[in-house]
């Protein structure tokens, strides 16, 4: 049996690896496994530390624009599986290191956004919050994950232009904090993790709990109803022809 995210052990690191070829693409399959992964690694004593990274070329290239159409009562399940995975990534209680190994755009960098720290492999990749140009609204638990990560004037460039960067722009932009020479990051962005994973437990807990606490209030506060308002903008004629040029585009590469 196949998932969407790989859990494996690397001393007290529990490293999960989005792993849906060839873009580890966002959808039900990939947000239910992430969800359950997070979950499992919160509950277990022995691990110290989370680290989070793509396979293959991309971290994670955002949600699977090939997906067919969502009747209601699918399109809501997506809505409440995104709310409830990014909301445990950020709340988690035990350090979470991002290692960005390629492409991260609009919800792939999101997911980054949502570590305690971001690192990145220096490779050729691209990073980005696109949404607005493909048609998307940004759900409550992105919108908060970018304001408690960004600076006011990185997080509006990010969003309202909704361009695509090459990844050695993340570091100018507060996305990464640092880019790692490939043949190293693994090994150093997991020395990290440990690092973060052998503070004294409680006063982690205490102050990450006050650092994202605003975040995930905001987050709670948005009723699920508004949530599927905004998520209906998906379907709006002109989000629909952006989504088709982007496809075409993408095609003809």
């Amino acid at each position: 049996m196949t998932t969407a995210v790989r859990s494996s052990d690397e001393g007290g690191v529990r490293v999960l690896a989005l792993d849906r070829p060839p873009a580890n693409a966002i959808d039900e399959s990939l947000l239910a496994a992430l969800d359950v992964a997070l979950e499992r690694a919160a509950a277990e004593p022995a691990v110290r530390a989370v680290l989070l990274t793509g396979t293959g070329a991309f971290f994670s290239g955002g949600f699977d624009l090939s997906t067919p159409r969502r009747d209601d009562e699918d399109a809501a399940r997506v809505v409440a599986l995104y709310r409830s995975a990014h909301r445990r990534l950020l709340a988690l209680e035990k350090p979470t290191v991002a290692l960005v190994n390629g492409h991260a755009i609009a919800g792939g960098l999101v997911l980054a956004l949502a570590c305690d720290v971001r690192l990145a492999s220096d490779v050729p990749a691209r990073i980005g919050l696109n949404e607005v140009a493909i048609g998307s609204s940004f759900p409550a638990a992105a919108i908060e994950i970018v304001r408690a990560r960004l600076t006011a004037q990185a997080a509006a460039e990010l969003m309202l232009r909704a361009e695509l960067y090459p990844l050695s722009e993340g570091v100018r932009l507060g996305v990464v904090e640092r880019l790692l020479p490939a043949a190293s990051a693994r090994a150093e962005a997991l020395g990290v993790a440990a690092r973060l994973g052998g503070f004294p437990r409680e006063v982690f807990v205490h102050t990450k709990r006050a650092l994202v606490a605003d975040a995930l209030a905001r987050i709670d506060a948005v009723p699920m109803v508004a949530e599927l308002a905004s998520a209906e903008l998906w379907r709006a004629p002109e989000s629909r022809a952006a989504r088709a040029a982007q496809r075409e585009r993408l095609g003809r590469r």
